[in-house]
């Protein structure tokens, strides 16, 4: 990203100052999330593109080599084992930009996240 502009305020800002490259993949992204999560809000935290519902579904960014997906993935053992090959520092995950990006992964991930945020909201309304 140019470091002399403003910090994005939103996914499309993100996405139109990222490098063109990288464009297309980060819209790609985008479009799967909505389409996992059409109710969840776009925002950009951290400094990142990131959809909420019910908390934080999924961050993501591009860097030189890699889209990273934050944060790490867990209570989908299939899906965990799917992602494995992807796995970074911490749990992340990096998706390296010489290789198809599984966009039917980030959906998992991102239907998975949904599920997990609502019986955690569900769970404090009960109390």
């Amino acid at each position: 990203m140019n470091k002399s502009s403003a910090l994005p305020t939103s996914i499309d800002e993100y996405i139109a100052a990222s490098a063109p490259a990288v464009r297309p993949i980060l819209k790609e992204i985008q479009s799967a999330v909505r389409a996992a999560a059409p109710l969840a809000e776009e925002c950009i935290s951290y400094r990142m593109p990131a959809f909420k519902q019910g908390g934080i579904l999924i961050y993501f960014a591009a860097f030189k080599q890699h889209i990273g997906v934050f944060p790490p993935v867990s209570g989908d053992p299939k899906l965990e084992q799917a992602l494995a090959p992807y796995a970074g520092p911490k749990g992340n995950l990096k998706f390296p930009l010489d290789r198809p990006i599984p966009y039917a992964l980030i959906r998992r991930i991102v239907k998975l996240r949904l599920k997990q945020n609502t019986a955690k909201s569900s769970k404090k309304g009960s109390k």
